[in-house]
Protein backbone atom coordinates (compact mmCIF):
# COMPACT_ATOMS: atom_id res chain seq x y z
CA UNK A 1 0.00 0.00 0.00
CA UNK A 2 1.41 3.90 -0.71
CA UNK A 3 1.31 6.17 1.87
CA UNK A 4 1.43 9.62 1.87
CA UNK A 5 1.46 11.65 5.22
CA UNK A 6 1.74 15.14 4.71
CA UNK A 7 3.24 16.90 7.54
CA UNK A 8 6.54 15.77 9.67
CA UNK A 9 6.03 16.93 13.15
CA UNK A 10 5.79 14.96 16.03
CA UNK A 11 2.38 12.64 15.18
CA UNK A 12 3.14 12.36 11.41
CA UNK A 13 6.41 11.00 11.93
CA UNK A 14 5.53 8.49 14.28
CA UNK A 15 2.83 7.18 12.28
CA UNK A 16 5.00 6.99 9.32
CA UNK A 17 7.34 5.26 11.26
CA UNK A 18 4.85 2.21 12.59
CA UNK A 19 3.56 2.05 8.70
CA UNK A 20 6.68 2.18 6.89
CA UNK A 21 7.57 -1.54 8.10
CA UNK A 22 4.36 -2.65 6.80
CA UNK A 23 3.73 -0.04 3.54
CA UNK A 24 5.21 2.29 1.00
CA UNK A 25 5.12 5.30 3.04
CA UNK A 26 6.50 8.87 2.49
CA UNK A 27 7.08 11.69 4.72
CA UNK A 28 6.37 15.50 3.65
CA UNK A 29 7.76 18.25 5.27
CA UNK A 30 6.30 21.42 4.31
CA UNK A 31 9.73 22.82 4.85
CA UNK A 32 12.11 21.81 1.70
CA UNK A 33 15.19 22.52 4.63
CA UNK A 34 13.35 20.38 7.15
CA UNK A 35 12.80 17.60 5.19
CA UNK A 36 17.01 17.86 4.06
CA UNK A 37 17.86 17.61 7.73
CA UNK A 38 15.68 14.46 7.74
CA UNK A 39 17.13 13.21 5.06
CA UNK A 40 20.47 13.34 6.06
CA UNK A 41 20.39 12.61 9.76
CA UNK A 42 17.77 10.21 9.55
CA UNK A 43 16.07 11.24 12.66
CA UNK A 44 13.57 14.05 13.26
CA UNK A 45 15.76 15.77 15.87
CA UNK A 46 13.07 18.59 16.98
CA UNK A 47 9.89 15.75 17.08
CA UNK A 48 10.92 12.57 17.79
CA UNK A 49 14.61 12.77 18.70
CA UNK A 50 15.18 9.55 20.23
CA UNK A 51 13.71 7.77 17.17
CA UNK A 52 15.82 6.77 13.77
CA UNK A 53 13.98 6.67 10.46
CA UNK A 54 13.42 3.43 8.97
CA UNK A 55 15.84 3.60 5.91
CA UNK A 56 12.83 2.47 3.54
CA UNK A 57 11.06 5.34 4.57
CA UNK A 58 11.01 7.92 1.83
CA UNK A 59 11.14 11.74 2.47
CA UNK A 60 10.15 14.80 0.26
CA UNK A 61 9.33 18.44 1.18
CA UNK A 62 8.65 21.91 -0.11
CA UNK A 63 5.53 23.04 -1.61
CA UNK A 64 6.58 22.59 -5.24
CA UNK A 65 7.31 18.90 -4.58
CA UNK A 66 3.48 18.37 -2.97
CA UNK A 67 1.56 17.08 -5.93
CA UNK A 68 4.64 14.95 -6.89
CA UNK A 69 4.05 13.15 -3.30
CA UNK A 70 0.24 13.50 -3.54
CA UNK A 71 -0.08 11.51 -7.02
CA UNK A 72 -0.46 7.80 -7.19
CA UNK A 73 -1.20 7.15 -3.62
CA UNK A 74 -3.08 4.79 -2.13
CA UNK A 75 -4.19 6.75 1.26
CA UNK A 76 -3.44 10.35 2.18
CA UNK A 77 -2.86 11.66 5.48
CA UNK A 78 -2.78 15.16 6.48
CA UNK A 79 -0.73 15.50 9.98
CA UNK A 80 -0.50 19.55 9.83
CA UNK A 81 -2.23 21.48 13.15
CA UNK A 82 -5.31 22.28 12.63
CA UNK A 83 -4.41 25.86 11.50
CA UNK A 84 -2.99 23.93 8.66
CA UNK A 85 -5.53 22.15 7.35
CA UNK A 86 -8.21 24.17 5.75
CA UNK A 87 -4.76 25.22 2.75
CA UNK A 88 -3.46 21.31 2.75
CA UNK A 89 -7.47 20.66 1.50
CA UNK A 90 -7.56 23.13 -0.78
CA UNK A 91 -3.79 22.03 -2.10
CA UNK A 92 -3.95 19.07 -3.56
CA UNK A 93 -8.05 19.22 -4.45
CA UNK A 94 -8.88 16.32 -7.02
CA UNK A 95 -7.58 13.20 -5.86
CA UNK A 96 -9.49 10.56 -5.82
CA UNK A 97 -7.49 8.63 -2.79
CA UNK A 98 -9.13 7.82 0.30
CA UNK A 99 -7.71 11.37 3.01
CA UNK A 100 -7.61 11.24 6.85
CA UNK A 101 -6.52 14.35 8.78
CA UNK A 102 -4.83 13.50 12.17
CA UNK A 103 -5.79 16.86 13.65
CA UNK A 104 -7.70 17.52 16.68
CA UNK A 105 -9.48 20.69 17.44
CA UNK A 106 -11.72 23.49 16.32
CA UNK A 107 -10.09 26.14 13.51
CA UNK A 108 -9.20 29.38 14.72
CA UNK A 109 -12.92 31.07 13.73
CA UNK A 110 -12.45 33.05 10.09
CA UNK A 111 -13.95 36.20 8.87
CA UNK A 112 -17.01 36.07 6.51
CA UNK A 113 -18.07 39.52 4.78
CA UNK A 114 -16.15 41.19 7.64
CA UNK A 115 -17.91 39.50 10.78
CA UNK A 116 -16.75 36.73 12.71
CA UNK A 117 -18.26 32.77 12.56
CA UNK A 118 -17.48 30.01 14.60
CA UNK A 119 -14.47 28.06 14.52
CA UNK A 120 -14.97 24.54 12.45
CA UNK A 121 -14.92 20.98 13.30
CA UNK A 122 -12.19 19.56 10.16
CA UNK A 123 -15.07 17.59 8.58
CA UNK A 124 -16.95 21.12 8.31
CA UNK A 125 -13.63 22.41 6.94
CA UNK A 126 -13.76 19.61 4.14
CA UNK A 127 -16.96 20.01 3.37
CA UNK A 128 -16.46 23.49 3.11
CA UNK A 129 -13.78 23.61 0.76
CA UNK A 130 -13.03 20.34 -0.80
CA UNK A 131 -16.85 18.38 -0.69
CA UNK A 132 -15.54 15.82 -3.48
CA UNK A 133 -13.07 14.72 -1.70
CA UNK A 134 -13.21 11.02 0.12
CA UNK A 135 -12.23 11.69 3.43
CA UNK A 136 -12.38 11.71 7.70
CA UNK A 137 -10.26 11.50 10.61
CA UNK A 138 -7.79 9.05 12.59
CA UNK A 139 -8.10 10.03 16.74
CA UNK A 140 -7.80 7.72 19.42
CA UNK A 141 -6.12 8.32 22.90
CA UNK A 142 -2.08 7.77 21.54
CA UNK A 143 1.26 9.83 22.44
CA UNK A 144 3.64 10.14 19.19
CA UNK A 145 6.31 8.64 20.93
CA UNK A 146 4.93 5.45 21.79
CA UNK A 147 2.82 4.63 18.92
CA UNK A 148 6.80 5.66 16.91
CA UNK A 149 8.21 2.73 19.40
CA UNK A 150 5.66 0.53 18.65
CA UNK A 151 4.36 0.25 21.87
CA UNK A 152 0.18 -1.10 21.84
CA UNK A 153 -2.18 1.30 21.02
CA UNK A 154 -6.03 1.56 19.92
CA UNK A 155 -7.16 4.40 17.69
CA UNK A 156 -10.24 4.86 15.82
CA UNK A 157 -11.17 5.64 12.12
CA UNK A 158 -14.06 7.62 11.67
CA UNK A 159 -15.83 8.71 8.48
CA UNK A 160 -19.20 8.68 6.35
CA UNK A 161 -17.15 6.99 3.60
CA UNK A 162 -16.45 3.08 4.16
CA UNK A 163 -13.80 3.10 1.29
CA UNK A 164 -11.89 5.51 3.81
CA UNK A 165 -12.35 3.63 6.80
CA UNK A 166 -11.51 0.23 5.28
CA UNK A 167 -8.11 1.93 3.85
CA UNK A 168 -7.16 3.31 7.16
CA UNK A 169 -7.78 -0.15 9.00
CA UNK A 170 -5.68 -1.62 6.16
CA UNK A 171 -2.54 0.83 6.40
CA UNK A 172 -2.45 1.07 10.04
CA UNK A 173 -3.65 -1.57 12.07
CA UNK A 174 -1.10 -4.64 13.32
CA UNK A 175 -0.18 -6.12 15.96
CA UNK A 176 0.43 -3.22 18.26
CA UNK A 177 -1.29 -0.47 16.63
CA UNK A 178 -5.36 -1.71 17.08
CA UNK A 179 -7.80 0.21 14.69
CA UNK A 180 -11.62 0.25 15.18
CA UNK A 181 -13.81 1.64 12.24
CA UNK A 182 -16.69 4.21 13.28
CA UNK A 183 -18.73 6.28 10.90
CA UNK A 184 -19.73 8.98 13.96
CA UNK A 185 -17.28 11.26 12.40
CA UNK A 186 -18.86 14.43 14.49
CA UNK A 187 -18.71 12.34 17.84
CA UNK A 188 -15.04 11.44 17.29
CA UNK A 189 -14.51 15.16 16.39
CA UNK A 190 -15.45 16.64 19.18
CA UNK A 191 -13.88 14.31 21.78
CA UNK A 192 -10.50 15.28 20.50
CA UNK A 193 -11.22 18.78 20.21
CA UNK A 194 -12.86 18.82 23.70
CA UNK A 195 -10.66 16.74 25.40
CA UNK A 196 -7.88 19.43 24.38
CA UNK A 197 -9.69 22.12 26.65
CA UNK A 198 -10.11 19.72 30.02
CA UNK A 199 -6.66 18.58 29.86
CA UNK A 200 -5.69 22.04 30.92
CA UNK A 201 -8.08 22.17 33.38
CA UNK A 202 -6.95 18.59 34.68
CA UNK A 203 -3.12 20.26 34.61
CA UNK A 204 -4.53 22.74 36.28
CA UNK A 205 -6.26 20.62 39.24
CA UNK A 206 -2.99 18.51 39.40
CA UNK A 207 -0.45 21.81 39.73
CA UNK A 208 -3.14 23.09 42.36
CA UNK A 209 -2.30 19.86 44.63
CA UNK A 210 -5.80 19.42 45.00
CA UNK A 211 -6.15 16.02 44.93
CA UNK A 212 -6.97 12.49 43.02
CA UNK A 213 -10.85 13.21 44.29
CA UNK A 214 -10.74 16.30 42.62
CA UNK A 215 -8.93 14.79 39.28
CA UNK A 216 -11.40 11.99 39.16
CA UNK A 217 -14.62 14.98 39.17
CA UNK A 218 -12.63 17.35 36.68
CA UNK A 219 -12.46 14.42 34.16
CA UNK A 220 -15.64 12.86 34.99
CA UNK A 221 -18.13 15.82 34.62
CA UNK A 222 -15.34 17.38 31.78
CA UNK A 223 -17.17 13.95 29.95
CA UNK A 224 -20.94 15.29 30.36
CA UNK A 225 -19.53 18.77 28.86
CA UNK A 226 -17.80 17.04 26.31
CA UNK A 227 -21.18 14.99 25.48
CA UNK A 228 -23.15 17.34 25.58
CA UNK A 229 -21.99 19.28 23.10
CA UNK A 230 -20.88 16.54 21.03
CA UNK A 231 -24.86 15.21 20.74
CA UNK A 232 -26.25 18.48 19.96
CA UNK A 233 -23.59 19.35 17.14
CA UNK A 234 -25.33 15.31 15.90
CA UNK A 235 -22.90 12.70 17.28
CA UNK A 236 -23.84 9.69 19.57
CA UNK A 237 -23.73 10.10 23.47
CA UNK A 238 -21.87 6.49 22.44
CA UNK A 239 -19.01 7.56 20.73
CA UNK A 240 -17.98 9.73 23.49
CA UNK A 241 -18.08 7.11 25.97
CA UNK A 242 -15.42 5.21 23.41
CA UNK A 243 -11.57 5.53 22.61
CA UNK A 244 -12.22 8.97 20.86
CA UNK A 245 -13.58 10.98 23.76
CA UNK A 246 -13.37 9.27 27.46
CA UNK A 247 -9.87 7.05 26.29
CA UNK A 248 -8.48 10.62 24.76
CA UNK A 249 -9.69 12.28 27.57
CA UNK A 250 -8.24 10.09 30.04
CA UNK A 251 -4.34 10.25 28.48
CA UNK A 252 -4.45 13.57 27.65
CA UNK A 253 -5.69 14.71 31.31
CA UNK A 254 -3.55 12.58 33.03
CA UNK A 255 -0.41 11.82 30.73
CA UNK A 256 3.06 13.20 31.56
CA UNK A 257 3.59 13.71 27.91
CA UNK A 258 0.36 15.78 27.37
CA UNK A 259 1.32 19.25 25.92
CA UNK A 260 -2.33 20.81 27.01
CA UNK A 261 -1.95 19.18 30.31
CA UNK A 262 1.73 21.06 30.77
CA UNK A 263 0.05 24.19 30.58
CA UNK A 264 -2.18 23.75 32.84
CA UNK A 265 0.46 22.69 35.42
CA UNK A 266 2.08 25.90 34.54
CA UNK A 267 -0.51 28.23 35.17
CA UNK A 268 -1.22 26.40 38.07
CA UNK A 269 2.28 27.35 38.79
CA UNK A 270 2.33 30.94 38.13
CA UNK A 271 3.64 31.19 34.77
CA UNK A 272 2.00 33.50 32.08
CA UNK A 273 -0.09 31.97 29.18
CA UNK A 274 2.91 33.06 26.46
CA UNK A 275 5.33 31.68 29.07
CA UNK A 276 3.65 28.24 29.06
CA UNK A 277 3.02 27.56 25.31
CA UNK A 278 6.91 29.03 24.35
CA UNK A 279 8.19 26.46 26.83
CA UNK A 280 6.47 23.70 25.25
CA UNK A 281 7.90 24.36 21.78
CA UNK A 282 5.06 22.60 20.24
CA UNK A 283 1.17 23.07 19.48
CA UNK A 284 -0.96 23.07 22.20
CA UNK A 285 -4.52 22.90 20.44
CA UNK A 286 -6.63 23.83 23.68
CA UNK A 287 -5.22 26.69 23.86
CA UNK A 288 -6.05 27.29 20.67
CA UNK A 289 -9.67 25.73 20.27
CA UNK A 290 -10.66 26.59 24.08
CA UNK A 291 -12.89 29.86 23.05
CA UNK A 292 -14.73 28.59 19.80
CA UNK A 293 -15.89 24.94 22.31
CA UNK A 294 -17.52 27.50 24.47
CA UNK A 295 -18.58 29.38 21.52
CA UNK A 296 -20.55 26.99 19.78
CA UNK A 297 -21.82 25.63 22.81
CA UNK A 298 -22.93 29.04 23.70
CA UNK A 299 -24.64 29.39 20.67
CA UNK A 300 -26.73 25.79 21.02
CA UNK A 301 -27.73 26.60 25.08
CA UNK A 302 -25.17 24.18 26.06
CA UNK A 303 -23.98 24.59 29.47
CA UNK A 304 -19.79 24.08 30.00
CA UNK A 305 -18.57 25.87 33.31
CA UNK A 306 -15.35 23.64 33.07
CA UNK A 307 -14.69 25.02 29.54
CA UNK A 308 -15.89 28.37 30.31
CA UNK A 309 -13.27 28.42 33.93
CA UNK A 310 -10.36 27.62 31.18
CA UNK A 311 -11.67 30.44 28.99
CA UNK A 312 -11.11 32.80 31.47
CA UNK A 313 -8.52 31.46 33.03
CA UNK A 314 -6.53 31.70 29.07
CA UNK A 315 -7.93 35.23 28.80
CA UNK A 316 -6.34 36.38 32.01
CA UNK A 317 -9.72 37.20 33.58
CA UNK A 318 -9.49 35.32 36.54
CA UNK A 319 -6.20 33.46 38.70
CA UNK A 320 -6.14 29.34 39.30
CA UNK A 321 -7.76 29.76 42.57
CA UNK A 322 -10.70 31.73 41.37
CA UNK A 323 -10.91 29.36 38.49
CA UNK A 324 -11.40 26.31 41.20
CA UNK A 325 -13.59 28.35 43.56
CA UNK A 326 -15.78 29.68 40.91
CA UNK A 327 -16.66 25.52 39.67
CA UNK A 328 -16.63 24.80 43.69
CA UNK A 329 -19.06 27.48 44.36
CA UNK A 330 -21.61 26.74 42.07
CA UNK A 331 -25.55 25.38 43.65
CA UNK A 332 -25.93 21.59 43.78
CA UNK A 333 -28.12 19.70 40.98
CA UNK A 334 -28.87 16.43 39.93
CA UNK A 335 -25.74 14.03 38.08
CA UNK A 336 -26.62 14.11 34.70
CA UNK A 337 -25.50 15.50 30.90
Amino acid sequence: MKIAVLGAGAWGTALAVNAASRHQVTLWARDASHSKALADQRVNARYLPDMALPDNLRLAGGAALLQDTVRGQDLIIIATPMSGLRGMLLAFGGTSAPVAWLCKGFETPQKTDGHPSFGLLAHEIHRQVAPDLIAGVLSGPSFAQEVARGQPTALVAASKHAAVRDALVAAFHSPTLRVYANDDIVGVEVGGAVKNVLAIATGLCDGLHLGLNARAALITRGLAEMTRLGVALGARAETLTGLSGLGDLVLTATGDLSRNRKVGLALAQGKTLPEAVAALGHVAEGVYCARTVVQRADSLGIEMPISQGVVALLDGQITPDQAVAALMGRGPKGEAL
